[in-house]
């Protein structure tokens, strides 16, 4: 299914000002944030300053290949900006990156449309544009010079596209989807990549979260044993009546329960194991490397780990079928958030 079969939903919001809830048939062309009323726990309609700052947006792309691992990442909690992207070489377990902090969106931009939009930080040279669904990442640096477009095949389901209530008067859309193609050009130190054993993921996730947060997640992207997997599980943010967790099977999309996460945040060479009540997912992860990256500046505190390392185990889908995993490589987070 292509991106452009999927356009039905103009907004996010009702003519009352309150977002879709649930898992959507379509990805919105504007989350139209105007439209939202934010209110206070006493009912009251929330000042400009509340509604501006209180809003955070992220945006992530991973992409594996057989010999890389590939992570671009922009975020804009208001208060300030933050983008990254890593370069982790398979061979060797060097995991190489590059990160900068902005200041209250001085020479950044991230826009709040997950249909129509261009995000990017000129300190690093990154960039995030969406046309009618369609992802395309650029980076420019002598680590890695990346111009790609992410595209789902053609029989696919599509992505993940799912609102919940956050808090008392918050709101998350999430939008993933995973076990994409790539075309275009990745070149990393130098060399350039067949982009045709590629496979990449993003994530789009914005709205009104809690102002104190944690959440762990997983994601694979990966051939395996002839077949497109995608994966993309969490705990922690979207788990009001329904959840984010998603299996793409050869492109077809399938919705699990709620999934745990079993680890040890202060050992990072313990495995986790991953498992969910409806059997849908079990798996361990064994880390092999991690970008972390702490911040504690007054109100603002950021507690963040990403994992690369080996998935094992069984996924299962609604109708039974089993697809046994054995050291496919892929990613986990562990992160707090106060802000």
């Amino acid at each position: 299914m292509s991106a452009s079969s999927l356009v039905e939903i103009e907004s996010l919001f009702n003519d009352n000002g309150k977002p879709e809830f649930g898992h959507l048939t379509a990805i919105p062309k504007y989350l139209d944030l105007e439209r939202f009323v934010y209110r206070t726990t006493m009912d009251k309609t929330a000042n400009r300053l509340a509604k501006y700052f209180h809003y955070k947006q992220f945006q992530f792309v991973s992409i594996c290949t057989p010999d890389y691992i590939i992570g671009v990442a922009m975020a804009d909690i208001r208060y300030l900006g933050n983008s990254f992207y890593y370069v982790y070489d398979i061979a060797t377990n060097e995991l190489v990156e590059a990160k900068t902090i902005q200041l209250l969106g001085y020479q950044y931009q991230m826009s709040p449309s997950p249909w129509q939009s261009a995000s990017y930080f000129k300190a690093l040279d990154t960039r995030f544009e969406i046309e009618e669904g369609l992802w395309h990442v650029r980076v420019t640096s002598e680590l890695l010079d990346m111009d790609i477009t992410l595209s789902p095949p053609s029989n696919g389901t599509g992505p993940l596209m799912l609102c919940t209530p956050t808090g008392y008067s918050g709101w998350t859309y999430t939008q993933k989807h995973n076990a994409l193609d790539v075309t275009g050009r990745i070149v990393v130190k130098g060399n350039a990549l067949d982009v045709s054993t590629c496979l990449a993921g993003y994530d789009f996730s914005a709205g009104y979260m809690r102002q104190e947060t944690s959440w762990r997640w997983a994601s694979i992207n990966a051939w395996v044993n002839g077949r497109r997997i995608g994966v993309n599980v969490a705990a922690g943010v979207n788990e009001t009546g329904a959840t984010e967790n998603t299996v793409w099977i050869d492109g077809q999309r399938y919705l699990l329960n709620g999934v745990h996460f079993d680890f040890d945040r202060l050992d990072s060479n313990k495995p986790w194991r991953i498992y969910g009540d409806d059997g849908g997912i079990d798996l361990t992860f064994q880390p092999l490397q991690s970008r972390s990256e702490k911040l504690n500046v007054g109100v603002l505190k950021s507690n963040f780990r990403q994992y690369v390392g080996y998935f094992s185990g069984v996924l299962t889908d609604l109708e039974g079928h089993r697809y046994p995993l054995d050291r496919v490589i892929g990613l986990t987070e562990d992160h707090y958030a106060k802000w």
